[in-house]
């Protein structure tokens, strides 16, 4: 098989129209939610939730969070894990679902959540009970009859329906399904989920292969404990990044347009820091974590992409009791261009209507 050669332009190139932030929109977010494969469903909304950050730097502001809001309600798009999918790509998880906490051999940790759930097997029963009576119902409204509770290094002490939920849904006994107000909903999966089950192996390999999609370029993702592929897409190297890595064929030799957008910092172009460094050569941390004295761009500071490079970042706050969305800082890793600034600057006010807020820049 060839192996492709590519300057770090090509690679970023490919990983940008990969993402959807090339010059061509997407056609509405179901296809966006379809061609990206996830949204990451994150509560932090310092500007807003990511996930509606990632549809609008793809979509503009023609997008309304209402949209994905009705359709997770609808159930046309799901969530699972924490992450939003495209309803028929549940499928693909149901086999796994099936084995958990994983195919044998089991590792220590694997072997400890099976025996805590095993060991509370009445609560799983009362849970799901109550919610076959009931449901779908919050966190709040099931019963913890735990006989033993949950321990954790401190996190997650005394939540017992919390993460007696979480193994519900890793097993697909439980679906998330809606929201009530600022609460998720719980509900069976089998009121949730489809009834297409994809085999095991098969759906290991499609995942991968819509991963690399979704991606453009990636390392080659190897998971023999759990029977996954390693070769989906074909081989490439990147020059000046050692190693080697795979892409998808079908994104090489579309012509590239670029534009300029604000990113959430968990928004996948740039989630994985370590190719966002490969490939991008770009310095960044999400700082919400770190004490102020130690912040260097801010709390939840936007990646800015201009074309195919991440050019600087955007340290704003969204005060909707003001109104208005605070931007304290715009940090260039390099001098920008008048061209660059007056895009930048679009982009921004752009952000401001579409939250519906009165833009305050810093002085």
């Amino acid at each position: 098989m060839t192996v492709h050669n590519l300057s770090r332009t090509d690679a970023r190139r490919l990983a940008v129209r990969a993402q959807l932030l090339d010059a061509r929109r997407p056609d509405g977010m179901f296809d966006a939610v379809r061609r990206l494969t996830l949204l990451q469903n994150d509560p932090a909304a310092p500007v807003a939730p990511s996930a509606d950050l990632v549809l609008w730097s793809r979509l503009g502001s023609s997008y309304s969070p209402a949209q994905l809001r009705d359709a997770v309600d609808e159930q046309a798009l799901l969530e699972l894990r924490g992450m939003i999918r495209p309803a028929e790509d549940l499928a693909l998880y149901l086999a796994e679902m099936a084995e958990w906490p994983g195919r044998p051999p089991l590792r220590d940790w694997q072997e400890g959540l099976r025996e805590w759930v095993d060991v509370n097997n009445g609560c799983r029963i009362d849970v799901l009970s109550r919610l076959r009576a009931d449901g779908p119902l919050t966190t709040r409204e099931l019963p913890d009859t735990c006989v033993i509770p949950w321990r954790s290094s401190g996190w997650n002490d005394n939540r017992n329906i919390t993460k007696m939920i979480d193994f519900l849904v890793q097993r697909g006994e439980v679906a998330a399904a809606g929201r009530r107000g600022a609460d998720r909903l719980w509900d069976l999966a089998e009121r949730v989920y489809p009834d297409e089950m994809v085999p095991y192996e098969q759906a290991l390999n499609i995942r991968e292969q819509r991963r690399l999609r979704a991606l453009g370029i990636a390392r080659p993702q190897a998971r023999p404990a759990r029977g996954g592929p390693d070769d989906a897409g074909e081989p490439a190297v990147v020059e000046g990044v050692r190693g080697r890595w795979r892409v998808d064929p079908e994104l090489l030799d579309a012509a590239f347009t670029g534009r300029t957008a604000l990113l959430s910092p968990l928004d996948r172009l740039v989630y994985d820091r370590k190719r966002m460094a490969e490939l991008f050569e770009f310095d960044y941390q999400l700082e919400m974590f770190k004490p102020v004295a130690e912040r260097r761009w801010g709390y939840w500071a936007l990646p800015i992409l201009h074309g195919d490079r991440l050019i600087g970042k955007l340290d704003a706050t969204a005060d909707r009791k003001a109104g208005v969305l605070r931007v304290d800082a715009i940090h260039e890793d390099a001098p920008f261009t008048k061209a660059m600034t007056a895009a930048v600057r679009h982009e921004i006010e752009d952000l401001a209507d579409w939250l519906r807020l009165d833009l305050a820049l810093a002085t």
